[in-house]
């Protein structure tokens, strides 16, 4: 059982000190999320409602994306992710205040540099770890805000084809480890791992990673585990993704046991459980 290693986050011009799990909560503006309950689009008071549920049930960081990442999907282009932003990020903003950090998942460069400059985004989480929009790093580093670098193969278009590895978890940290260094030569300070769940794996290597995900402690770095209501959970217990709240609560559980930091969620009530019991279990060890 990993112990968590308490971590700073530099938002804006205020340190953020994590003494204690962190639960990211999952907000789509999108009509087109695999978890058809979390579709909002950019209802604007519906997202803003959303939010304020979230950071009142516990969520320290709210993820925002307008951008469908769901295996096999589609983008929109630019100017559509960019005008559903502009419509929700400004409310959600007013709606949390300083109760959580905002975060946006996004992995065009250029709408991360926007909804930071202009839209007063915190974190940028970037599914591709820069290889989609290779001015992401740049930019980032320019911008000064945490980065969530994750682990993926392709596109959400082709990734399903591109599970071809001999050790998974071996290969996550073999294909993360040189963009971790030129992110860190870039002077980027804050940088989340986030080990791609459902990004270019079968359903087996999910979960050989989730078995050895205290492996990738050797980054030195938070990591976050997102599994919220995914495949890796429905297609094992054949339930849709509006059933697997329990069963993403037990693999947060699992998760944090083995040395995530950070839990990425559709349901934080539930996360912020886990997060509890794990934290009496350690403490009672």
């Amino acid at each position: 059982m990993s112990t968590f290693r308490p971590f700073t986050l530099r938002a804006g011009h205020r340190v953020v000190e994590y003494c204690h799990p962190v639960v990211m909560g999952v907000l789509n503006a999108t009509p087109d999320s695999f978890y058809a309950a979390s579709r909002l689009e950019a209802e604007v008071e519906k997202v803003a409602s959303r939010a304020r549920d979230m950071a009142a049930a516990g969520a320290d960081i709210i993820d925002v994306g307008a951008c469908s990442t769901r295996p096999g999907s589609k983008a929109p282009d630019a100017a559509e992710e960019r005008r559903r932003l502009d419509a929700v990020l400004p409310a959600i903003k007013a709606a949390i205040g300083e109760t959580a950090l905002l975060s946006v998942d996004t992995y065009r460069a250029d709408i991360a540099a926007h909804c930071v400059s202009e839209l007063g985004a915190d974190i940028i989480n970037d599914i591709s770890g820069g290889a989609i929009d290779e001015a992401m790093f740049e930019t980032v580093a320019s911008l000064r805000v945490p980065y969530v670098l994750s682990h993926m193969r392709g596109t959400p278009d082709t990734m399903s084809s591109l599970t071809d590895y001999e050790d998974v978890t071996a290969e996550v940290i073999s294909e993360l480890s040189p963009k971790l260094y030129q992110l860190e030569e870039m002077g980027v300070a804050d940088i989340i791992i986030d080990p791609g769940f459902g990004f270019a794996k079968t359903l087996e290597q999910n979960y050989s990673l989730l078995a050895n995900l205290e492996s990738l402690s050797i980054f030195g770095r938070p990591i976050l585990a997102g599994m919220s209501r995914k495949s890796m959970l429905t297609r094992l217990l054949d339930i849709d993704a509006s059933e697997a709240e329990i069963p993403t609560a037990i693999v947060g559980t699992l998760a944090l046991e083995r040395g995530a930091s950070m839990l990425r969620v559709h349901d934080v009530l539930s996360a912020r459980q886990s997060v509890k019991i794990v934290e009496t279990l350690n403490a009672n060890a």
